[in-house]
């Protein structure tokens, strides 16, 4: 199996039960090695009492960018710490894209950068994700492979 082959494979065994972020919209653009891009429409209920995007809304979509990013080596992985910095608004109606990509992955620690941008490509928020491997697996790979 390719790293490719196994980041497609774990993205969809995630995806299976990832009821947070099927019901918020968003949807998986790309996914590979240590890299994950989704992506989310900013919906009416979203916004928040300056009429823009509501800042919890805007970690989630980083968060699960992070999430499938670093769990895309078929290995159980969950944040320990993450830092968001909010930089400009997301508008209602646009659809917000986040990119996660690993620039460290030291033993069972991982460390990602997201950046959340708008349609128009302005970086929305930027944030930084610790990760940690657990004992387990997202799918039973073949070892005969």
């Amino acid at each position: 199996m390719t790293p490719q082959e196994r980041a497609e494979r774990s993205a969809e065994a995630m995806w299976a039960t990832d009821t947070a972020s099927q019901n918020l919209g968003m949807r998986i653009d790309e996914v590979g090695p240590g890299r994950a891009v989704l992506s989310m429409i900013i919906r009416p209920e979203f916004l928040n009492g300056h009429g823009s995007c509501h800042g919890g809304f805007i970690f989630t979509l980083a968060d699960s960018a992070f999430a499938f990013a670093c769990n895309s080596y078929n290995e159980v992985t969950v944040g320990q710490e993450c830092q968001v910095t909010y930089l400009l608004p997301g508008k209602a109606g646009e659809r917000l894209t986040a990119t996660a990509v690993e620039q460290a992955k030291p033993g069972r620690s991982g460390v990602y950068d997201v950046t959340v941008t708008g349609e128009d490509g302005r970086k929305v928020a930027l944030m930084r994700g610790l990760s940690r491997t657990l004992k387990g697996n997202h799918f039973q790979e073949n070892s005969d492979a």
